[in-house]
């Protein structure tokens, strides 16, 4: 009914000018107390509480850059105090025509060196270290631009998946790998044992990389399996499927803009990870620094 009565009255609005109210409900066979009851209709409380939850919805998605789904907006919610399922989320979400970014699944593209009988994997798939500066990953991978590819690589500390270090380079020379290792070694200063595991490509197993890491114990995927660098490989998907690819990259610098603006503005500091227990992955070394100064007092 007031559906039908909302339509009616919309179509008066639009020629009220050259019909009077009284004039336009005869016409459309709408009651006077059809109209004021419509006028001072209450929206239920399940309705407005519906209403306000989607505009929480969309302020978490729009902070987050677009990129939540449904888990993370929940925790998000259930953190603030609403209590609320996942599956109502899911469904607000669907009916506001909003979802998290798809991740494309990737595929190696290294080449296995001349040196595999002497890359052994340490890591062993085990992504979980109880500590951080205890295991480092890194890898490379390529941005398009309108000036051609340029080449990021990272260092991530496994224990809470910060990028610790990374160069954005026009080349994939061996010079750009020793760059990031040196930034993460000044920004750490860490004397600890320390694994860093790469896949097996040539820039890994240079005698440059050798002699900056000769502190360190190497560790290497195994041959055409890139699962045992899944965590870097599948940050490098996140941030061109979370944010890169939303954008026509002019050249390197607009590039290195909009990859400081991901990293140091948004993943880092700000982004949850549910390995973080939906903290970002600052927060997260924070909590162990507080929790280690406790325990050691």
């Amino acid at each position: 009914m007031y559906t039908e009565v909302s339509a009616k009255v919309e179509a008066s609005k639009v020629t009220g000018r050259r019909v009077s109210t009284s004039g336009m409900l005869k016409i459309l066979g709408v009651s006077r107390s059809g109209y004021r009851a419509f006028l001072n209709r209450k929206v239920s409380p399940s309705k407005q509480r519906k209403e306000n939850v989607k505009k929480e919805i969309q302020k978490i998605y729009d902070d987050s850059k677009q990129n939540y789904g449904a888990p993370k907006i929940t925790h998000i919610l259930r953190k603030s105090g609403e209590t609320i399922s996942q599956r109502t989320v899911s469904k607000y979400m669907h009916e506001m025509g909003i979802k998290a970014q798809w991740i494309k699944p990737w595929t190696t593209t290294t080449r296995d060196s001349d040196f595999s009988d002497e890359l052994h994997n340490i890591l062993d798939e085990q992504f979980n270290p109880e500590r951080p500066n205890a295991v480092w990953c890194t890898d490379i991978t390529y941005i398009w631009t309108q000036d051609g590819f340029v080449y990021l690589n990272c260092i991530m500390d496994l224990f809470s998946r910060k990028i610790i270090a990374w160069t954005l380079a026009d080349t994939m020379e061996v010079s750009t790998v020793i760059e990031t290792i040196n930034k993460a070694n000044a920004i750490r200063k860490t004397d600890l044992p320390l694994i860093i595991h790469s896949d097996r490509g040539s820039q890994y197993v240079s005698n440059a990389w050798r002699a900056a890491t000769e502190k360190m114990q190497r560790s290497y995927s195994h041959k055409g399996y890139p699962y045992d660098n899944a965590c870097i490989e599948s940050f490098h998907s996140l941030i061109k499927r979370e944010w890169l690819n939303r954008f026509n990259i002019r050249n390197q610098r607009h590039a290195y803009r909009l990859v400081f603006e991901y990293i140091e503005a948004f993943y880092n500091t700000i982004r949850i990870h549910s390995h973080c227990d939906y903290m970002s992955p600052d927060e997260f070394e924070k909590l162990y620094e507080r929790v280690s100064e406790l325990s050691a007092a």
